[in-house]
């Protein structure tokens, strides 16, 4: 089996261009199927041999939305081998995959989020750590950003005078997005303070290009600071982007490209959340409701 991940990681590294990360994810779930099949021949892979690993991963109990991406990775997989010609029939085809639970995107009001970049103003413009929050946080707002791109940043990404940031997603696709006055105003005050040079946009306290749990740990104080509800993330950030365009009449296709989802299925999660606002309204406004 050993040969025949290293094949399809190959593929995924150099034809698919996939993302260090989606990678890693994909090696670590194709290992652990292999662990369990301890030297099974790959021809002898069959229907069954796939319902007993599906049944291991359910004693271990783990999530529905965790066995379908395993799931996932080993249906990309056995393709890849019958293309290949590694194998003549595809043993996954018949198995089905586990229902998952639909669970709509927690997201914050625009008060909430104006709350939040507000709380990094304490700080005052004195304090250069205090900039480069600021900064941050209104980027991550003002361009629905995922938290790998916002660190991912480099100063030749944004264009000052346009208003747009050049994005590097998800498979290494790069994708222009707009960036609000504020989110520009913001960056450029930090830059302007800042005495290292580099060509990341963000840096830490030892001026060195910022990672995504310095980011995290951003968040979380300002977060306590504004008194937010519990649950927020880094992805909250995201989720409210897309729903404030939504409810303020984006077109759906408009923020998939804006988010950089390859799907428009993965967009339309969001028109729940619309979905609701618009009952909220009718509820409130019509005298028959």
């Amino acid at each position: 089996m050993e040969k025949y991940i290293e094949k399809f990681i190959r593929y995924l590294e150099i034809e698919k261009n996939y993302s260090g990360h989606t990678v890693l994810n994909y090696r670590l779930d194709l290992e652990d199927f292999g662990r369990f099949l301890a030297g099974t021949e790959l021809e002898k892979i069959d229907y069954l041999s796939l319902r007993k690993y599906l049944g291991v991963l359910k004693e271990k109990n783990l999530g529905n939305q965790s066995i379908g991406r395993r799931l996932s990775a080993l249906r990309s997989f056995f393709r890849f081998l019958c293309r290949e010609g590694y194998l003549k029939t595809n043993p996954i085809l018949m198995l089905s995959s586990p229902k998952l639970d639909k669970h709509l995107p927690s997201f914050m009001t625009e008060d909430e989020v104006s709350k939040l970049i507000e709380s990094a103003f304490a700080r005052g413009e004195a304090d250069i750590l205090g900039l480069r929050d600021r900064a941050v946080l209104e980027a991550f707002y003002s361009s629905g950003l995922r938290i790998s791109e916002l660190v991912g940043l480099n100063l030749d990404d944004i264009d000052f005078i346009g208003g747009i940031l050049k994005i590097r997603g998800k498979g290494k696709k790069e994708r222009v997005v707009p960036v609000g006055e504020a989110a520009l105003m913001a960056i450029k005050k930090y830059l302007d303070r800042r005495k290292k040079q580099s060509s990341a946009v963000f840096l830490n306290r030892n001026s060195r290009r910022i990672t995504t749990r310095g980011v995290r740990y951003i968040l979380v104080k300002y977060l306590r600071l504004a008194g937010t509800k519990p649950g927020v993330s880094a992805h909250t950030f995201r989720h409210s982007f897309a729903t404030h365009l939504l409810n303020r009449g984006a077109d759906l296709r408009t923020v998939q490209e804006l988010l950089g989802h390859a799907n428009l299925s993965t967009t339309q999660i969001y028109t729940h959340l619309t979905t609701e606002k618009l009952k909220s309204v009718y509820d409130k406004a019509h005298p028959h409701a």
